[in-house]
Formats: C-alpha cells, sequence, structure tokens
C-alpha cells in the first residue's frame, strides 16, 4: 500500500514538473493538467500557454 502511495506521489509530481516546464518554455498541453480532458483547439490558439481547460483554470483561480 505505501509503494503504491510513493507510485502515485512520484507520478503527480513528474506531471507537475512537466506542466511547469511547458509553462515556462511558452507551450501548453493539449490535456489539462487538472483533469486530464482535452483542451479545445479554440483555446490552445488563444492562451497557447495555457496547462488547464477553461474550467479547472476557473477554479484555480476562484480558489489560489
Amino acid at each position: 500500500m505505501l509503494e503504491q502511495s510513493e507510485q502515485l506521489t512520484d507520478a503527480v509530481r513528474d506531471e507537475a514538473v512537466y506542466l511547469a516546464q511547458q509553462a515556462l518554455q511558452g507551450e501548453g498541453s493539449d490535456a489539462c493538467g487538472d483533469c486530464g480532458t482535452l483542451i479545445p483547439m479554440a483555446r490552445r490558439k488563444a492562451m497557447p500557454n495555457a496547462t488547464r481547460c477553461v474550467y479547472c483554470q476557473q477554479v484555480f483561480e476562484r480558489f489560489k
């Protein structure tokens, strides 16, 4: 059980690092870093460095 938890923690950390690196390079992502849904092309064109879908970005901004 502890090993699975550590693996999940590592995977989440690795994903966060990857998304942060993309954001620093000015590149967005095809999938939302929070919920995993595909980010629509219109959003990616409007916000090329977006790493969240509109819904998750709104939630993030509301609770940050």
